[in-house]
């Protein structure tokens, strides 16, 4: 099966552009829930007409509603989906579990597609979906050929891939930066890219060390074919409908003849919109400098003499026919003329006129009725079949079978464009769950081992959260923890391929067997992967709790635990049906990327993961502590701590099972002293930040 092409549509203008340029589907935003807020995204009135164009094109419709929400936003995205449904969208993009349970109660039959803000970047994730009830999985860009044909064979759901257009730095669905800084989510659909600004490492000269190239793989269209991958994706809703049209059009010409775009083809997509050119470097696991660029003036430049070309593709009144029509006419003297016209997916229609009569002079011959039901001009059908019956001696007028014609041609018309008939459901907030009344309880996230001091522990934290191989490389330290009452959760990475998750499991089984029996999931594979294996599974803000709606999805999947988004605000958070027990981070440095492309070795010019500390700093001088991760990976925190130590009582009663102190790069010193100040409830020195508990996002 070819592989599907999906062009995006920020404007209804755009969805003219990509579907005469040959996209097999467009997705588009509708309403304020979905991740590019700031496109012009389709109005109330142009939503149902979108869809009806592109239904009768034979062109999949998919609406992003891929944000995250918080309850009271709930009903007006309910009402969305209701929309969506009853006009016949072709399926709904989503990353929020909340979401997805609206989905499925109010809309059992539209199909729903895992965004690649949900992180799936192993099979275990794309299985996890798989038992959501996802029937599609957006991988992460991040990934190689080889792990993309590994999850596509495995996975038992279709995938679909990016193969064009802008890069994130960070992993879709794991970038706070925006949020924690300016106020502006990228979670919720307006970030505002701080990431492509130039940053100094560790006091160096200003560069873009986040600012990665434009992805393109229009020479790897085979390869991702031949893995199994259902859908490739272009990039751009915030971009012009001419780059739409282009990109399209190069990219479609490339699937059908099974041949990549041509030097003059290649040049144009550059010209069109790049960033200094463009990179593969994640496809084929050529990671490191020579993917990062910027856009200059002269790449601006470059793309205004290509407007005017790429707007002939879309623009003027007649288009390309693109449905394939079936037309049987049959005249017998003294019967009524009939014809009966068939699509390729099934639509038919059926006319008659009145009996042909005798001919004076000469008779019409077969041949002239077939000219004559081949004139589908102005349409979207073209004849692929007319068979044409006619007794001898017949004068057939023109005209006759041009009205026929129409008849039945406008007849399937109105056919196609109807929205397909499909369920609906009723959805329930559902009662309020009970919830704890006492203070939250205190947990202690630290990297290393050598931050666990006796004055530390004196504070008596209900869990210590470690990292995954700090516990499998500190086992009997771990296990006194356990025996003086002190509970310990193996804090997973937030990304492992297929290939890294034979040493974290046999790491964790290690663990457990020294009597660790609680694992911190990160992504929604590891919940799945680990439901079976007997650990009390606890969820991490990697999860992106927001709604209530979310912790029951979560604790389908098995958790016994979750995390709080630190993107919302303590009344928001107060107003959660706790389905499970409920924790927020309340101190440290928050965690605000994570890099699949070493940011260390980019700045450094070599491997210094070792070499610590390392930070990038902004043009204001505030300094974003750099941190090593397992496999070359690196997470960048926040340059001033989150500190709530004085204001214990704004989060004493909102439902809180437990408040999570997270310490970074604090010595062991340092987080002994943190402790204290939350126990007598006084403000830390230095400078500090309150977080997003009390301004929240946009």
């Amino acid at each position: 099966m070819a592989l599907e092409l999906m062009a995006p549509a920020g404007s209804f203008e755009s969805v003219v552009a990509a579907v005469r340029a040959g996209a097999d589907a467009i997705y588009f935003g509708a309403g304020d829930f979905n991740a590019r807020r700031g496109a012009k995204n389709l109005s109330a009135d142009e939503l149902p007409e979108a869809l009806r164009y592109c239904r009768l094109r034979d062109v999949k419709t998919y609406v992003t509603v891929n944000t995250l929400l918080t309850d009271r936003e709930l009903p007006g995205a309910a009402e969305l989906i209701r929309t969506l449904n009853a006009a016949g969208a072709s399926a709904v993009i989503v990353q929020d579990l909340g979401v997805l349970r609206l989905v499925k109660a109010l809309a059992p039959d539209l199909p729903v597609h895992a965004s690649t803000q949900m992180t799936v970047h192993n099979l275990a994730g794309a299985l996890a979906c798989k038992q959501l009830g996802f029937s599609r999985v957006v991988l992460s860009r991040e990934l190689p050929l080889d792990q993309i044909r590994f999850i596509t064979q495995r996975c038992g759901v279709e995938t679909e891939v990016f193969c064009h257009g802008a890069l994130c730095m960070c992993y879709s669905g794991q970038c706070y930066l925006s949020a924690v800084i300016g106020g502006r989510s990228g979670n919720r659909g307006l970030c505002a890219q701080p990431c492509r600004l130039a940053y100094g490492f560790d006091g160096g000269k200003p560069q873009e060390y986040l600012s990665l190239k434009d992805l393109s793989l229009a020479t790897h269209l085979q390869e991702l074919e031949e893995a199994g991958v259902a859908c490739v994706k272009i990039e751009g809703r915030m971009k012009r409908p001419e780059y739409t049209a282009l990109v399209t059009s190069i990219y479609k010409k490339a699937i059908q003849t099974g041949a990549a775009p041509s030097p003059e083809e290649l040049q144009q997509l550059q010209q069109v919109f790049s960033r200094s050119g463009f990179t593969d470097g994640y496809f084929t696991g050529r990671t490191g400098p020579q993917m990062f660029g910027t856009r200059s003036e002269a790449d601006a430049r470059a793309a205004r003499p290509l407007y005017a070309q790429a707007r002939k593709i879309y623009e003027g009144d007649r288009e390309a026919p693109c449905i394939p029509v079936d037309l049987s006419f049959t005249a017998l003297r003294g019967q009524p003329m009939t014809l009966a016209a068939r699509d390729k997916d099934g639509f038919s229609y059926e006319t008659e006129a009145p009996a042909a009569e005798e001919a004076r002079t000469r008779a019409t011959t077969q041949a002239e009725v077939a000219q004559n039901l081949s004139k589908t001009g102005g349409t979207v059908f073209f004849a692929r079949r007319v068979d044409v019956a006619l007794d001898e001696g017949l004068r057939i007028p023109a005209a006759s079978v041009n009205a026929m014609r129409r008849q039945c041609l406008d007849g399937i018309t109105s056919q196609r464009r109807l929205a397909p008939k499909r369920r609906e459901g009723e959805w329930q907030p559902g009662p309020r769950r009970l919830e704890p009344t006492a203070p939250p309880g205190r947990i202690y996230q630290v990297q290393r081992v050598e931050q666990l001091s006796a004055a530390l522990l004196v504070t008596r934290p209900e869990y210590i959260y470690l990292p995954l191989d700090q516990c499998a490389a500190h086992l009997d330290r771990c296990a006194a923890l356990e025996q003086a009452g002190i509970r310990v959760g193996a804090v997973l990475p937030r990304i492992l391929f297929d290939s890294q998750w034979p040493e974290a499991l046999e790491q964790l089984e290690a663990c457990k067997k020294a009597g660790i029996t609680a694992a911190v999931c990160t992504n929604l594979g590891q919940a799945h992967l680990l439901e079976q294996v007997g650990m009390e599974l606890r969820g991490d803000f990697g999860l992106n709790v927001m709604n209530s709606q979310c912790l029951k999805e979560l604790k389908a999947l098995g958790l016994q635990s979750a995390t709080a988004s630190f993107e919302m605000t303590f009344p928001q958070i107060r107003d959660l049906s706790k389905a499970l027990e409920l924790e927020a981070i309340v101190y440290g440095r928050l965690p605000l990327m994570i890099f699949e492309n070493c940011a260390i070795r980019r700045g450094a010019g070599h491997c210094a993961c070792r070499q610590g500390p390392h930070f990038l700093s902004d043009k204001t001088g505030r300094q974003f502590p750099l941190m090593a991760e397992l496999h070359c990976r690196n997470t960048l925190y926040n340059s001033e701590p989150l500190s709530l130590s004085d204001k214990g009582k704004d989060y004493a009663h909102i439902g809180l099972r437990w408040a999570r102190l997270l310490f970074t790069i604090e010595d062991a010193e340092e987080c002994a002293a943190v402790a204290r100040r939350y126990d007598q409830g006084t403000a830390l020195p230095g400078k500090i930040t309150r977080g997003l508990y009390y301004r929240g996002v946009q």
